[in-house]
């Protein structure tokens, strides 16, 4: 079975400039959005897990990559989205969170990792092993240790591979991405006046340094699996600026791929960018567009919205007190956005709630928020929101309403908050 990226690949080979989204996330909302959208489309979905939010130990989320395909596949049974319309995939693998340990613990730790993921059933994997380690002389780490890295981890996703074969016959061959000349993930941490392009000659360096480091590894056809380069095409976000795709500024960068006809460029921390820059971006061979906090970001803002037509309707009482919710556990746990934002307390507050950045995204799914939540959707079901409020509060959806292609349920209404920023790589892929 040929893989759906692969697929892709051919039809752009044949001059077709289709691309795909690339969900990166473990919102459930999030993850439901993205599955409905792929069964009402009848498209294969691409969804990622990064190393920090899912790995060996647990991370971030609790879940080791077993467990994480595992709760992706249930959901999409249950929402009728066959497995070969499943794409998940494993984000950043190598020694990211370990990059305080020398190489051979750094390494061995992320052997297992992507051992784990494969063997899952994992399909694509960002090889990203441009991170230095402890025992890294000084400097910038030179090409060749970051593809000597790359192909060892290689080699251990394909041992996984064939020991899945043989329990699942059916199971699809991995595609791989290599490179990683991105921001750090989640956007960037302050503000920034511009942003470097790849430079073509970089480009062609990790590929002609991963190519050699397959062959000397023995294993020269390894570069067959490789499908995309991750590369900084000039797109990125920070708590409350945008930096939009540039055509001018990136052609040099993807004229080269004019030469290396068989792979195309993964664009990360393409959060935000208008309909016609993604569209740009995927005609320009940026074919893979990676979005993660932007559709937390449109489902908090959806839950903003919704507490905002509570506070009119529902009894004080009985209210859910979302946003209050939300604020207290990111007060009462500032590990994941203190270092991330910056200033005042009032500009901290008001990052904290509406930067796009999104760090609130850590919190969302924390029982006391999920609670918060579910009483939210309750009490909207049980005070209906007036089509005026809705208009008021959430004209979006509201137009959507009107129309009849979804309803006034406040949990439709939050996962149309999601869908919304989606819509916008639906259209510049197609």
């Amino acid at each position: 079975m040929k893989h759906p990226l692969q697929e892709m690949m051919e039809q752009r080979r044949n001059g077709v400039k289709c691309g795909i989204p690339s969900y990166c996330t473990a919102n459930e909302l999030a993850l439901e959005a993205a599955l409905l959208r792929a069964k009402k489309l009848n498209k294969p979905v691409l969804i990622e897990a990064t190393a920090n939010q899912v790995n060996q130990f647990g991370g971030y989320t609790g879940m080791k990559p077993a467990d994480f395909y595992q709760k992706v596949q249930k959901m999409a049974e249950e929402i009728g989205v066959p497995e070969n319309h499943m794409i998940l995939a494993g984000d950043h693998l190598g020694p990211l969170t370990w990059q305080d340990e020398p190489e051979a613990e750094a390494m061995a730790k992320s052997e297992e990792l992507v051992y784990q993921y494969v063997r899952a059933g994992f399909t694509k994997i960002h090889l990203d092993t441009s991170m230095k380690l402890a025992d890294d002389p000084e400097g910038m780490l030179v090409t060749e240790t970051v593809a000597r890295r790359g192909v060892q981890l290689y080699k251990v996703c394909m041992k996984a591979y064939e020991e899945l074969k043989k329990e699942k016959p059916e199971a699809m061959r991995p595609v791989f991405i290599i490179g990683s000349e991105v921001p750090i993930p989640g956007g960037a941490q302050e503000a920034e006046d511009s942003l470097e392009v790849t430079k073509p000659e970089a480009f062609e360096d990790t590929v002609n340094t991963y190519k050699r480091c397959f062959k000397e590894a023995g294993v020269e056809d390894g570069w067959k699996d490789v499908i995309a380069v991750v590369v900084q095409p000039g797109v990125e976000f920070g708590d409350d600026q945008v930096f939009l795709y540039d055509h001018e500024a990136s052609k040099a960068l993807c004229a080269k791929l004019k030469d290396y006809p068989e792979i195309a460029f993964e664009g990360h921390s393409t959060d935000y960018q208008s309909p016609e820059c993604l569209k740009a971006m995927v005609e320009d061979g940026i074919v893979i567009l990676k979005v993660g906090p932007a559709l937390t970001y449109g489902l908090r803002e959806a839950l903003f919205s919704l507490s905002m037509m509570e506070k009119e309707l529902v009894p004080d009482e009985e209210q859910a007190y979302f946003i209050d919710t939300l604020e207290d556990v990111m007060l009462a746990n500032p590990g994941n956005w203190k270092k991330h934002y910056h200033g005042d307390e009032k500009q901290l507050e008001l990052a904290r709630r509406y930067s796009f950045s999104d760090r609130a995204r850590y919190y969302i799914g924390l029982p006391e928020v999920q609670l918060s939540i579910d009483r939210l959707f309750e009490n909207l079901r049980e005070y209906e929101i007036p089509m005026n409020m809705l208009h008021q509060y959430m004209p979006l959806q509201y137009q959507k309403v009107l129309r009849g292609e979804i309803s006034k349920d406040p949990k439709e209404l939050a996962l149309d908050g999601i869908i919304e920023f989606m819509q916008d790589y639906e259209y510049a892929t197609a």
